[in-house]
């Protein structure tokens, strides 16, 4: 499901570090070109993506959705939290982008040289957590179970699956 509060959020933090009102439309409609992510990847390290197409075909726009990814990925967000482009083309799954701006916001605080605005909550310098034996096991098989949804990964093809064999 996707929540709003958090949508409004991301937009306003984005219009802060770029520090310009965003275009008016709603969330997806505002990302899904991806000129102002582009935009703001290159706010938060200069030169990240050195063309960004303002206008033009489908296929020219998706480029800067691609280029955004690949952008975000070296800075350091990690890859089973980032979006795949037809997420916010096709808003196949909005709340991903979502998720992976906020992920972007949080590893801000890992890049000294960053001085803009934050996003979501801090990140604790010391990371300790301590988590049962229990709630760690629970939490693996959730994560396994996603990485493989977000890959495609299906047994098409496999051939031995579900398939009598023709003789």
């Amino acid at each position: 499901p996707r929540n709003k509060e958090q949508e409004a959020e991301v937009l306003q933090w984005i219009s802060d570090v770029l520090g310009e009102k965003l275009p008016p439309g709603q969330y997806e409609d505002v990302l899904k070109d991806g000129v102002v992510l582009c935009k703001l990847i290159n706010k938060m390290a200069p030169g990240s993506v050195k063309k960004i197409q303002e206008r033009g075909t489908n296929f020219q726009l998706m480029e800067n959705i691609q280029r955004f990814q690949a952008a975000i990925k070296k800075y350091g967000v990690p890859e089973e939290e980032i979006f795949q482009t037809a997420d916010l083309f096709e808003r196949r799954n909005i709340p991903q982008v979502t998720l992976c701006l906020y992920s972007l916001g949080r590893i801000t605080q890992k890049h000294p040289e960053y001085d803009g605005p934050t996003l979501g909550p801090k990140m604790a310098d010391k990371n300790e957590r301590n988590f049962s034996e229990e709630q760690l096991r629970a939490h693996h098989g959730e994560l396994n179970l996603q990485m493989g949804y977000n890959k495609g990964a299906s047994q098409a093809g496999c051939g031995s699956f579900g398939n009598s064999r023709h003789m």
